[in-house]
């Protein structure tokens, strides 16, 4: 991540977040590093349907297609770059080993994730199966895959 961080300050780059299965974790580990607060503008954690609405995610979308989609995800990251007029948003959905009560459908250990270039205006996407039951693995596997996704786009 330190890596990132020192790129993007370098290119003058900005990054938000709108995560829901991580629960911050990616920012988290991006605030980790010194210097981050010249590239993070904002996160949101957005566990309900209602909150990722609030954030800008279009609800038809999430009816259509599902939380647990990539369309949501892309969603997701277009509307918090959108919200914080940063370079890149980051959307990430998923299921981490449970029964959503309010979102019956989706497959478990599935997670989506979406970076949205605002510059160039368009997505980078991936859609993983987490291996692990233990949810604070699945968030470290994901943050890997998300370190790598933004390595590649940004080099």
């Amino acid at each position: 991540m330190q890596e990132i961080v020192n790129i993007l300050k370098l290119n003058n780059k900005t990054i938000s977040t709108m995560e829901s299965c991580t629960g911050g974790a990616l920012v988290n580990e991006i605030t980790n590093i010194e210097g981050a607060s010249n590239v993070i503008c904002f996160s949101a954690v957005t566990y309900s349907n209602d909150f990722k609405i609030k954030m800008g995610v279009d609800k038809e979308i999430i009816d259509k297609y599902t939380v647990y989609s990539i369309e949501t995800a892309k969603s997701m990251s277009k509307a918090i770059s959108d919200f914080t007029n940063s370079n890149y948003g980051i959307g990430i959905t998923g299921k981490l080993n449970r029964i959503d009560e309010n979102n019956l459908y989706g497959e478990n250990n599935q997670v989506f994730i979406s970076i949205y270039d605002k510059d160039n205006d368009c997505f980078f996407e991936q859609i993983i199966k987490v291996k692990s039951n233990n949810r604070c693995q699945c968030k470290e596997e994901i943050i890997t895959l998300v370190q790598e996704m933004l390595f590649d786009i940004l080099k």
